[in-house]
């Protein structure tokens, strides 16, 4: 599993996919934060990363199935799928080996936005007017988040040979599992009758849940389940060339 991280981490910095992948996400971040008048924290009277939080899953949303759409889709499209599974390793450890390298480029742009909260912390009145709290459980609930996402678009990678056919397959998925359920709940056949029920089902439900700074084993049990489910889904499709 140790080679298939090295060797991804590899590709995406040896190339401009990690470059680019950290400066939008940074860039488009800073935007919003920081220059866009209607969003400014400079606009507003007290200290917040907000704005932070609650962009990012939207840019995730496109930005980790771009980055995740090459894993198995161009292994397959290329033949070299074959020539990886002849190393001593089990489809698992193939899967989780792009899947922590996948998740670590991640979180190697999110570790800058540190930077935001820096500046946050001394932009308020009195210094450090800041729920620290609330915004460590924000950081935790973004890289639960990112490892979903990832996890599933991994999933989508895995069922075809077309890249571009698995970013959109992996982002229509990703809108589903986040804000799906939120909107299914509120149908006229569901208002009322379980409404809440649908929406523990949805990724959005769980992620403000730990971004108000209370960590809840419900929270994490459900994406770690996630991710698992996804993770395992992979392996049955990668299975299918074996059929």
């Amino acid at each position: 599993m140790l080679s298939i991280f090295q060797k991804e981490i590899n590709s995406f910095f040896s190339s401009l996919i990690g470059y680019i992948v950290i400066g939008v996400f940074l860039v488009v971040l800073g935007l919003i934060m920081f220059v866009f008048a209607d969003t400014s924290i400079l606009s507003y009277n007290y200290a917040t990363l907000d704005q932070l939080f609650g962009i990012a899953p939207m840019i995730f949303m496109f930005l980790i199935p771009a980055i995740t759409m090459r894993s198995f889709a161009e292994e397959q499209q290329s033949g070299t799928i074959e020539l990886l599974v002849t190393r001593p390793l089990n489809d698992l450890e193939i899967i989780l080996g792009k899947f922590f390298a996948c998740l670590g480029l991640v979180v190697f742009a999110i570790i800058p936005t540190l930077l935001y909260y820096y500046t946050v912390y001394n932009l308020g009145s009195p210094q450090g007017n800041l729920d620290s709290g609330a915004i460590i459980g924000s950081y935790i609930g973004l890289v639960f988040l990112a490892a979903t996402f990832v996890a599933i678009g991994l999933f989508a990678s895995s069922l075809t040979q077309n890249q571009i056919i698995a970013f959109i397959l992996a982002t229509f998925l990703c809108f589903i599992f986040y804000w799906g359920f939120w909107f299914f709940s509120k149908l006229p056949g569901f208002v009322g009758k379980g409404d809440d029920i649908v929406q523990m089902i949805g990724i959005d439900y769980h992620y403000n849940s730990i971004s108000r700074g209370v960590i809840d084993t419900r929270d994490v049990i459900y994406f770690l389940s996630l991710i698992g489910v996804f993770i395992m889904m992979t392996a049955t499709s990668l299975e299918r060339r074996k059929w």
